[in-house]
C-alpha cells in the first residue's frame, strides 16, 4: 500500500467517530418517540410543531407552549379511548441544555 493511501485511511479511520458526534448533536427534531401525542397529529400539525419548537428562544416561552400541547393531546388521547402516557423526555429540556433556550 503507498505512504499516501495508508495515511489517507489511517485519518478516514480516526476522524470516523468524531464525525459520528458531531451528526448525533444536530439539531433537536420532533418526532414519535420525543413527542407526546405524536400519532394524534396531522403531518401538517407536526410540521408546524417541530417549527414552534425550534422558534422559541426562552425556556420559558417554550414550556407553556409545551404544556397547552401536552393537554390539546391529551383531549384528542381521551377522545380516542386512549391515555396518553407521560412523555419521557422533554423537548424544551433538550434544547435548553444544547443552549438554544435562555
Amino acid at each position: 500500500m503507498k505512504p499516501f493511501a495508508r495515511r489517507t485511511l489511517l485519518a478516514s479511520v480516526l476522524l470516523l467517530p468524531l464525525l459520528t458526534v458531531a451528526l448525533a448533536a444536530g439539531p433537536w427534531h420532533a418526532a414519535r418517540r420525543n413527542t407526546a401525542g405524536w400519532q394524534f397529529m396531522s403531518p401538517d400539525e407536526r410540521v408546524e410543531h417541530q417549527r414552534l419548537m425550534r422558534s422559541f428562544t426562552t425556556y420559558q416561552e417554550c414550556k407553556a407552549y409545551q404544556k397547552k400541547r401536552h393537554a390539546e393531546m391529551a383531549a384528542r388521547a381521551l377522545q380516542a379511548g386512549v391515555v396518553l402516557e407521560a412523555a419521557k423526555e422533554s423537548g424544551c429540556d433538550k434544547l435548553r441544555a444544547r443552549g438554544r433556550l435562555e
